[in-house]
Order: structure tokens, then C-alpha cells, then sequence
């Protein structure tokens, strides 16, 4: 096989392979910013999201692929960004900007999300809503290798009701996608009404992959509200995955059933907190991130309103088992004018160690050997002004970046990682 020549394309040849890489030494993160910028802005004022690569370990067998562009998706101007990080790794340069007219006038898609790189080298990019807002305009754009557009990826009448993220998994023939809200409101700043409204999501939608045909919606009902990062297990033989429903706090599994339909249930959850001095009586947790180690054997999530992240042992995906907890944040830390309640009536607040974040833990990566955990504190620029708590000492501050404050939100590593790179 020509992933075994010594001519190999970007990435590893399987996960596990995956995990005997180089440690990490550099890290790019997208930022987010607190006004939105007109269209002569810089490059690094803007509300950038979850970024990709041009091509990634979906190419390792094509020697004619390399890693070299960051592609980052921003959400609200619409742009998509080509970053050059193959001439100075540590000084990338702009190489391409694919503007939001050509994107709208071609397929009719803009709020740019979430971008992963195909075995084909092409790029796909999840959009969540058409040029005036209405999620029902929500589709998946290709881009070619040269970052010109090429169209939808779905095909005509398959588009999902909402967009958010996705993960496919060629050897099940299958894309799924999740579903946050309406641009049109989540730009507004979260709405409690709006869940009511139906502005907001609670489904999966099943592609046929590569084909772009929608086969199966599962509805999450309660239990699944606002359903966003979205996982496969990484073996590419495995057909079960996550994803993160964070209004409800659940962690809700995906699977293949014997007919070859695919069907959900609950895995984890994590409780709400009843608290004091808050808007409402009871915080959910609010799970924004979520990965999965290398070798399939641990989940880890980030509790943005809580603010701990969790460790679970998933080598039984069915049951999931609580293996870590650490505070790093959070509304409910000391200091916060914030409690909980514990259920004998007294209060209490969370121990965060002197290296702690803002508001909660929201994006996060693991090292390839699934021995170091790096975190970030920001959702989207208009929810964290929204939702922010006090602001304790940084262990990493962005907050005096020119044209700031600098909100840190999506890590990559040049190489690889645990969510962008998927296997075939």
C-alpha cells in the first residue's frame, strides 16, 4: 500500500500511529474579538472559529498532499481565511481570502463554521445560515485545493434545518452533522425564549458519504438541546460516536443499529446546579467541547458555566466512566459573587488552582500521547460579554493584544490532533 512507501502524504497512517508523534511546540489558536470589523480589517480582527487544514491524516496516502494552509472559518463576517504556515511556521502569512459575496452568490450559504479537509483535497466547510440569518438556509460548502468554490456539498433539497459541526467516517459511508441555532438569534446574544421559538437546534442529521444525500434525522428531543461538537470514535472501523448537547449538559452516543440505521441515547450527563445570585435558580453545565484521545479510550469535556473539565474512560462507549475532574474556572469559583447549593441547604464554590481561566473552560486539545490537556475560555464574543463572571489572573492573557481584547477559542497543532484529523 502506498501509505507503507516512503513517500507518505500529511499526517499518520492510523491514530494510534498517531500517538507516538513528536510533542507538541507550537499551537495556533483562533481568537475571537468584541466588534465586529468592516470589510478593510486586518487579518486578526475577526471572529474566527473552528479552524482546519487544507488537507490532514485523510491524505496520508496521497505524497502529493501536505499540510501547509490553516483554513479559518470566520462566523460572522463570512470570510474563509488560507494561512500559509509552511514559510515561517511561526509567523504565518494570509495567502488567499475567499470573500462572503462569493460564497453567498455561488451557493447561497454564509456564517462559516467548521472546516475539515476531504480525502479528495478539497476542503468542506459547515455553514449555519443564508446571507440574512434564517438557519434554514444552512448547508456545506466545498472548496477546491486552490480555495476557489466549487458549490454545495449536499445535494439540492438535502440541506439540514440547522449547521454547526461535523466528523465523517468513510468506512460506514456516513457524515453527521449537529445543530446549534439561527444566526439570526445566537448573534443577538442567547435567548432562553428562543429555544421555545424554535431557533435552536436538537438534531442529527445522517449524509450518505461521499454522496451528500440526507438518509436519517434523529431528533435528541429534551435531551439534546443545542447539540454541537460532534466526534466519531477515531478508529475508522468503529461506528459509534458523541456528540455535546450543551443546553442539557448530555453527552449523547451515536450508533449504527443492526438494520444499518443509525440511533442515539444518552451516555453521560451532568447535573445542573441549583445556585444563588444567578438569572435563574438552576446553571446547566453547558458541555461547548468535547474530544476524544487517540486511542479511543478517554473523553474528555469542557463545562463552560461550571467551569471543570471532565475525564471519561470510554472503552465501554456505552458506559462511560467519570475518571477526572479539575476546576479551572468558572461562575461558581471563590470569589464569585455566585454559589451553589449543596442538596443539606449549605453553599459552596469551587477550588480553582492559582493557573485558572475566565469565565469557563470552552475549547479543548489534547496532546497526541493524550498527556497534556490545553485549554481556552472563549464561546463566541457576543456570549461571553453575555455570560462573563469576574476575571481572575490569566495563565496565558490575550487581553491586551492590539485591537483587543483577544478572546482565545480553537487550538491546532501544525502536525496533527485529536480534532481535525480524521482517518479513512
Amino acid at each position: 500500500m502506498e501509505i507503507g512507501c516512503c513517500k507518505k502524504g500529511p499526517g499518520y497512517a492510523t491514530p494510534l500511529e498517531a500517538m507516538s508523534g513528536p510533542r507538541e511546540s507550537l499551537l495556533y489558536l483562533t481568537f475571537l474579538f468584541k466588534s465586529y470589523p468592516p470589510a478593510s480589517c486586518t487579518l486578526f480582527r475577526d471572529e474566527l472559529h473552528h479552524s482546519g487544514w487544507n488537507s490532514c491524516s485523510s491524505c496520508h496516502g496521497d505524497s502529493s498532499q501536505e499540510r501547509r494552509f490553516l483554513v479559518l472559518p470566520s462566523l460572522v463576517s463570512g470570510r474563509i481565511y488560507a494561512i500559509d504556515t509552511q514559510k515561517n511556521p511561526r509567523g504565518p502569512s494570509l495567502h488567499k481570502v475567499v470573500e462572503p459575496e462569493d460564497i453567498l452568490k455561488k451557493t447561497g450559504l454564509a456564517y462559516p463554521h467548521t472546516a475539515h479537509c476531504l480525502a479528495s483535497g478539497d476542503i468542506m466547510v459547515s455553514c449555519l445560515g443564508d446571507g440574512d440569518g434564517k438557519a434554514e438556509g444552512s448547508g456545506f460548502l466545498l472548496l477546491d485545493s486552490e480555495f476557489n468554490v466549487k458549490g454545495r456539498w449536499e445535494k439540492p433539497g438535502h440541506s439540514p434545518s440547522f449547521g454547526y459541526d461535523f466528523w465523517y467516517q468513510p468506512r460506514h459511508k456516513t457524515m453527521i452533522s449537529s445543530s446549534w441555532g439561527a444566526p439570526a438569534a445566537f448573534t443577538k446574544g442567547f435567548n432562553l425564549q428562543h429555544v421555545s421559538d424554535g431557533l435552536y437546534g436538537k438534531h442529527l442529521y445522517v449524509y450518505s458519504w461521499p454522496e451528500g444525500e440526507l438518509k436519517q434525522t434523529l431528533d435528541l428531543g429534551d435531551s439534546g438541546l443545542l447539540p454541537l461538537e460532534i466526534r466519531f470514535l477515531h478508529d475508522p472501523s468503529k461506528d459509534t460516536g458523541f456528540v455535546g448537547c450543551a443546553l442539557t449538559s448530555n453527552m449523547v452516543r451515536f450508533f449504527k443499529t443492526p438494520d444499518g440505521s443509525w440511533s442515539h441515547e444518552v451516555a453521560a450527563s451532568v447535573k445542573p446546579l441549583k445556585v444563588q445570585n444567578w438569572i435563574l435558580p438552576e446553571m446547566p453545565s453547558l458541555i461547548t467541547d468535547f474530544l476524544i484521545s487517540l486511542d479511543d479510550r478517554y473523553l474528555y469535556l469542557a463545562n463552560w458555566l461550571h467551569g471543570d473539565v471532565r475525564q471519561y474512560n470510554i472503552e465501554d462507549p456505552k458506559n462511560p466512566v467519570l475518571t477526572g475532574q479539575v476546576w479551572v474556572g468558572g461562575l461558581i469559583q471563590k470569589g464569585s459573587p455566585i454559589v451553589a447549593l449543596a442538596e443539606d441547604g449549605t453553599t459552596w464554590q469551587s477550588e480553582v488552582p492559582e493557573v485558572q481561566v475566565a469565565r469557563g473552560p470552552q475549547m479543548i486539545q489534547l496532546s497526541l500521547d493524550g498527556k497534556r490537556l490545553y485549554v481556552t475560555n472563549s464561546l463566541f464574543s457576543t456570549w461571553d460579554h453575555q455570560w462573563s463572571g469576574h476575571k481572575p489572573q490569566l495563565f496565558v492573557d490575550f487581553g491586551s493584544e492590539p485591537d483587543g481584547p483577544s478572546l482565545a477559542h480553537e487550538m491546532r497543532y501544525p502536525g496533527a490532533d485529536c480534532t481535525s484529523d480524521i482517518w479513512v
